[in-house]
């Protein structure tokens, strides 16, 4: 164990409980993040040593700020829970699934972000990893990529969502950076989950898409901010070129190793 901390969001089951586990496998402490306290419990339970409780519903602002005051400081905070309530085209979507969506997938996030910045900024080297989708980005939406066939409206609210998450993991990084902020997005793929009845019947094992998060939230001082990354460490092309002066940061290949040994100069 180390005296590194991380929370995840959403980590009671899913890509987040996977996340949360390879967390604790590289000795840091990890906040299981769950709404509801028995699951988050059992999660803990299930991970092991370094897996921490924390009730935490992202769309609770009170319960928000009551886990906030929990955390002294923070090393890695990784924005992972999302919903999908449906995968209607835009013109089946009511204007209320799209507002309960954003209410997870963007207010949640902003809420959790900026409740606990004061105990990330208490870190050397803080890192924000917000899970994102392929289907989000704009240019994989609209020409051949490597997750998925462009082309199809559907899962408008969940997918618009999550292009609003890509914008303000920019933003983040850009007015963070100066602060030895690493702000990421990650594009996790199609994986075995109940996020919706699509993902609950594909074969994409969760924990792969986990090693993606791992990278992006163990990155050394050198590593990108910024950056919108598929799975498996390359850059989901043709969004953003450069942030806050930092130079390329969207077309570093991460690779399929983990940066855990340089984590942290500052350290």
């Amino acid at each position: 164990m180390n005296e590194r901390t991380a929370l995840v969001t959403g980590a009671n089951k899913g890509i987040g409980k996977h996340i949360a586990r390879l967390l604790a496998a590289e000795g840091l402490t990890v906040y299981v993040g769950s709404r509801d306290p028995g699951r988050g419990q059992r999660a803990v339970e299930e991970i092991g040593t370094g897996a921490r409780p924390l009730v935490l519903d992202v769309t609770d602002p009170d319960g928000v700020a009551q886990a906030a005051a929990q955390l002294d400081r923070l090393d890695v905070l990784v924005n992972n829970a999302g919903i999908s309530p449906s995968l209607a085209p835009p013109a089946d979507t009511g204007v209320e699934e799209y507002r309960r969506t954003y209410e997870t997938n963007v207010f949640g996030v902003v809420a959790v972000t900026n409740a606990f910045l004061p105990a990330l900024r208490r870190s050397p080297c803080p890192r924000i990893v917000n899970i994102s989708s392929g289907t989000a980005s704009l240019t994989w939406s609209t020409t051949p990529n490597p997750q998925f066939t462009p082309g199809s409206g559907g899962g408008a609210a969940y997918r618009s969502s999550k292009a609003a998450l890509n914008a303000l993991t920019v933003f983040y990084a850009q007015t963070l950076a100066e602060d030895g902020f690493k702000v990421n997005a990650l594009a996790p793929g199609l994986r075995a989950t109940d996020l919706n009845p699509r993902a609950a019947a594909a074969g994409g094992d969760p924990a792969e898409a986990a090693q993606g998060a791992l990278r992006l939230a163990l990155l050394p001082d050198d590593g990108p901010t910024g950056g919108f990354f598929s799975w498996d460490g390359t850059p989901v092309l043709g969004e953003v070129e450069k942030v806050h002066g930092r130079g390329p940061v969207w077309r570093r290949v991460l690779g399929p190793g983990t940066p855990s040994t340089s984590w942290c100069a500052g350290r």
